[in-house]
């Protein structure tokens, strides 16, 4: 019943639509619905408003699945991760005024995350502009700072033009959102069905310039401690195969981050995770695949990276090419493509076997150090106790959503990802409250799969209504929350800093999980180690939305190197 598209309608609503289908003729609004549905979306995301009124019966006409949300910004982190898990970009609509000005945040997450979604936004009428109807507001001039692209459709017969052209420019070159709004009478004016045209679709992009493919090639080939980070550009390229061939052939060690994780998997003999660092530090080219030289690389400087190393970049720009420092070797253009052609064209492994054989064996050392912690039993719970647990419930197919800051952390560290676009994070702006709606995007999209919500007690604040959409679309979800009382990534670092922290402590004891149950779904409490396996278990047999709250110990903090800049 979940998968049906308009089960949420009930037998009532949808005989209601078929006469609706006798009222109102075919218009704008039943339009873009059938645009959305060519294009391959499967659900909206949305919050309802009177402005979308003929998009949502558009869409119950098209077999597009409407999924209604608390929070406009819930509805277009939810989008994005339909991108994120999919790789098609994900549709969320927003009723005028505030609801477009609420969704302003996730678009400028998927723009900088290069994430690709469009936005629909609705709008107050063209006959009454500027006489003050509801939420009456020029929406462009700020989604355009937040899009890749931002329009307003005034005519009724070109709303599948637009949309067209918005859902490939999010796809085109760095993906991104897209924005569009349609006044609400444009989107009621009536068409002929039969006298629409459709566009067509854009032609592929040139294959990379095989000049500097062989330049690369040559670079790679007289390196002696070459490393790859596979980053989220690799992702949405489709570049886990020309990755894998590359890494193999060369004997190349591939490290991967963001929506990198996964394109190549966990245990793939290439694939390492707990030495990046030091084969960083040591390295005399490194291979940047589809990721900046931001803060995650300390923006390509020493210490992290060695002194004098080369640098080969492929990306989707030019410009990224040259982001905090110049490559040696710069492909922009498909990442995917690339990699296929650079995998042809690299000599064999050579001795690299004895490297790839050393970071094995440190890697193996650095999970044995973190065995004791993983098990331990101390009291308050240590949060690598809560990861050992999680480990031992999670499927090798799980999608994994982490949503927040210090207890989110060890799982970029511990969780294992083997499939593209199974570890879903805020990305690299940083935005908490994305989780619970992108578990929703990823239950709908991979209804066989577990799928896990990582939460930290402050990040859960920004979306726990979000339960309720879960528990109304019958979408079950599991979240474990680490619950330290506190925003611990700020707590830590501010009292190490002052010796006293403001604004970082949260309701301590915090039962988090009878909100959830209040909302109709399962809810547990747990403050001793041996009570997380079987509350996890209890969860997952639940078939309901469900959140496993767990007491960690608060003087516990995510030992890091890095910081905000």
């Amino acid at each position: 019943m979940a998968d049906d598209p308009a089960y949420a309608l009930g037998p009532t609503a949808l005989r209601q639509r078929r006469e609706a289908d006798v009222r109102f003729p075919y218009n704008s609004g039943r339009l873009l619905a059938d645009a959305l549905k060519r294009l391959g979306t499967q659900n909206l995301f949305t919050l309802s408003g009177g402005h979308l009124f003929p998009l949502f019966d558009g869409c119950v006409a098209s077999g597009v699945r409407v999924i209604d949300h608390r929070h406009e910004e819930a509805a277009v982190h939810a989008a994005e991760a339909w991108a994120k898990l999919t790789r098609v970009p994900g549709v969320a609509a927003v009723t005028a005024g505030p609801g477009v000005t609420n969704a302003a945040t996730g678009l400028a997450a998927a723009t900088f995350n290069r994430s690709p979604i469009l936005v629909i936004g609705g709008r107050a009428p063209d006959f009454r502009w500027g006489q003050g109807s509801l939420q009456e507001y020029e929406h462009i001039p700020v989604m355009a700072t937040v899009a890749k692209k931002a329009v307003t459709v005034h005519d009724g017969d070109r709303v599948h033009i637009a949309a067209t052209d918005l859902w490939h420019e999010a796809l085109a070159g760095a993906p991104g959102a897209t924005f569009m709004d349609v006044p609400m009478d444009v989107m009621l004016t009536s068409l002929e069905e039969s006298s629409v045209e459709w566009p067509e679709a854009p032609t592929a992009p040139a294959d990379p310039d095989p000049e500097l493919i062989e330049r690369a090639a040559e670079l790679i080939d007289r390196a002696e401690r070459p490393v790859v980070i596979s980053g989220t550009g690799v992702h949405w390229h489709h570049g886990e195969e020309g990755l894998r061939r590359l890494a193999e052939t060369a004997g190349l060690p591939v490290y991967m981050n963001g929506l990198g994780r996964g394109t190549l998997p966990a245990d793939h003999p290439n694939a390492f995770s707990r030495t990046r660092s030091a084969a960083l530090g040591k390295a005399d080219l490194v291979i940047l695949l589809g990721t900046p030289l931001d803060f995650r690389l300390n923006f390509g400087q020493p210490p992290l990276l060695s002194d004098g190393y080369k640098l080969i970049r492929i990306d989707a720009l030019e410009s990224d090419l040259s982001h905090n420092r110049t490559a040696d070797v710069g492909i922009a253009g498909d990442i995917g493509r690339a990699l296929e052609l650079l995998a042809e064209r690299v000599s064999g492994a050579g001795d690299r076997a004895g490297r790839l054989q050393e970071l094995r064996d440190a890697e193996a050392a650095s999970l044995a150090k973190d065995r004791e912690l993983l098990e331990s039993d101390a009291d308050p719970i240590h949060p690598m106790r809560l990861y050992g647990e999680i480990l031992k419930a999670l499927d090798r197919d799980a999608v994994v959503v982490g949503d927040g800051g210090d207890f989110v952390s060890y799982a970029g560290k511990l969780i294992p990802t083997y499939e593209p676009g199974s570890f879903i994070d805020p990305g690299p702006f940083g935005g908490l409250g994305m989780g619970a709606p992108s578990a929703i995007a990823a239950r709908l999209a991979r209804p066989d799969k577990q799928v896990l919500l990582l939460v930290g007690d402050g990040a859960f604040g920004f979306s726990a209504m979000e339960f309720d959409t879960m528990v109304r679309h019958r979408l079950p979800v599991v979240a474990v929350m680490g619950n330290n009382n506190a925003w611990g990534l700020e707590k830590h670092p501010m009292e190490m800093m002052f010796g006293w922290s403001v604004a970082a402590d949260l309701n301590p004891a915090a039962r988090y999980d009878k909100l959830v149950e209040a909302l109709g779904g399962h809810g547990e409490y747990v403050t001793r180690p041996g009570e997380i396996g079987p509350a996890l278990k209890r969860a997952f047999d639940s078939g309901l939305p469900a959140l496993v709250n767990v007491a960690c110990d608060p003087a516990v903090a995510y030992p890091r190197s890095a910081n905000l800049a």
